[in-house]
C-alpha cells in the first residue's frame, strides 16, 4: 500500500506544478515577411484566421496565467501556406519563448506576443 501511495504521489507531482490559466477571447501575433522586411501585427480572435501573404493563420485558442492578462501568452496556431496540403505549423506558441516551438519557415516568421480580453 505504501508503494502504491508513493507511485500516486510522484504521478500527481506534474499536475500540481502546472501553472493556472484564463482563457483569453483572442491574440495579438506578429508576423515578419523576412523577403522584404514587412513586420505585421494581427489581432485575431479564438477561432478566426488571417491570410498574410502566401500564409494563413489560424488562432484555435489563446490563454494567461490566471489573473495576470499582460504576463505570458499561450496560443495553439494553425499556419498553411498557399497550395500545401499539411500545415506548416500546429501547435501552441509561447510568447516568452518563442524558440521552444517555432515556425519553421524560409520565409514567413510568426510569434505570439499577448492574448486579448476584450
Amino acid at each position: 500500500m505504501k508503494r502504491f501511495l508513493c507511485a500516486l504521489a510522484f504521478l500527481a507531482t506534474p499536475a500540481l506544478a502546472q501553472e493556472a490559466v484564463n482563457p483569453g477571447n483572442g491574440a495579438v501575433l506578429r508576423a515578419l515577411d523576412k523577403l522584404n522586411a514587412k513586420v505585421s501585427d494581427i489581432t485575431l480572435a479564438n477561432g478566426a484566421r488571417e491570410t498574410m501573404g502566401l500564409i494563413e493563420v489560424s488562432l484555435r485558442e489563446c490563454r494567461y496565467p490566471k489573473g495576470n492578462p499582460s504576463g505570458d501568452a499561450y496560443a495553439f496556431l494553425t499556419i498553411r501556406e498557399a497550395g500545401v496540403a499539411e500545415p506548416v505549423f500546429r501547435g501552441w506558441m509561447v510568447a516568452s519563448s518563442p524558440a521552444l516551438n517555432p515556425l519553421d519557415h524560409p520565409r514567413y516568421d510568426v510569434w505570439v506576443l499577448r492574448c486579448t480580453t476584450s
